[in-house]
């Protein structure tokens, strides 16, 4: 039994036959002639593989199969009629999900526009998932999510990358440090001094590493930690010096913990990214986020110190 060659025509007109039980008349709705609603209707019982109704005297009647082939109909059109209703509600933005994966860095702002984009929206269900960049970039691969946000789109995938706020980068340490007091200090002062960094292919990192290739500086790498807090409580406790984004001091200003050097060419002006694969057909909810956090993200900078 082919039930899979049935098609929404067919069960559309054996609906109407169905309903009226005379040929004529389903005709008439469905704008047929009666021949070729027959022929339908024998195509339709030829892929089922029974009989579908029958003629008794001048009265139609629906056989058993027919009453389960109809049953059937009723609940494919109503799910039918469902689906149109749920695809609404979700242009709406009435319901929906969206699933955002965001880098370790960005765990200190995403919430946020999250969180206000949800109460916006209070139909929407969101998932959020905080990673490093390998393991964003392996989500990405596998589109597990709808969107991801991230300093650095991988230039080795084909994706979408759309700018949504600034991700000045600074050179932290700890307040009561030699250098804390001085401005414009030059980048090869910093020579001698050890460095806490983030983890190997961090985009932080990567930044911090090709500015001072640029200036032909050779790091002191002391230590090398996975997440901001970790790094941030190193240089508070003078392990070394440490770029990092100016968002991860957003809780930290009012401490006294730390300073922020003025070195020339610091902060780096980097950006943050909202990114989706090329070929990814992202859903209204997940549209719409991106256009929310693109103008709210345009009016948000943390401060850098300069």
């Amino acid at each position: 039994m082919l039930l899979r060659r049935v098609t929404l025509h067919q069960l559309k007109i054996f609906l109407s036959l169905a309903r009226h039980l005379n040929m004529t008349r389903a005709a008439e709705e469905l704008h047929m002639t009666p021949a070729a609603l027959s022929i339908q209707i024998k195509q339709l019982s030829g892929t089922v593989g029974a009989p579908l109704h029958e003629q008794i005297g001048k009265r139609l009647f629906l056989t058993e199969t027919g009453r389960l082939v109809y049953a059937a109909a009723l609940d494919v059109y109503d799910r039918l009629e469902r689906l149109a209703t749920e695809v609404a509600a979700d242009r709406a933005l009435e319901r929906g999900s969206l699933r955002l994966s965001i880098i370790t860095t960005a765990q200190y702002f995403a919430p946020h526009f999250l969180g206000a984009f949800c109460k916006k929206y209070s139909g929407i269900e969101a998932t959020l998932e905080v990673a490093n960049r390998d393991q964003l970039i392996e989500r990405l691969k596998q589109n597990l999510d709808d969107l991801y946000i991230m300093g650095q789109a991988p230039d080795h995938l084909s994706v979408v990358a759309r700018p949504f706020m600034e991700n000045p980068l600074v050179l932290l340490a700890p307040a009561d440090h030699p250098l804390a007091s001085q401005r414009d200090i030059a980048p090869e002062q910093l020579a001698q001094e050890p460095f806490i960094m983030r983890e190997p292919g961090s985009g932080t990192r990567l930044a911090a590493e090709r500015f001072f290739e640029k200036h032909n500086i050779r790091l002191k790498i002391r230590m090398t930690l996975g997440s901001n807090e970790a790094v941030k409580q190193a240089v508070a406790g003078g392990l070394g010096l440490a770029v990092l984004s100016g968002h991860t001091l957003t809780l930290d200003a009012a401490s006294g913990a730390f300073a922020v050097l003025d070195v020339r060419g610091f902060p780096l002006r980097r950006q943050w990214y909202v990114i989706y694969p090329a070929a990814k057909q992202i859903s209204p909810v997940a549209r719409a986020f991106l256009d929310y956090i693109t103008k709210e993200g345009a009016s948000r900078s943390p401060a850098t110190g300069d």
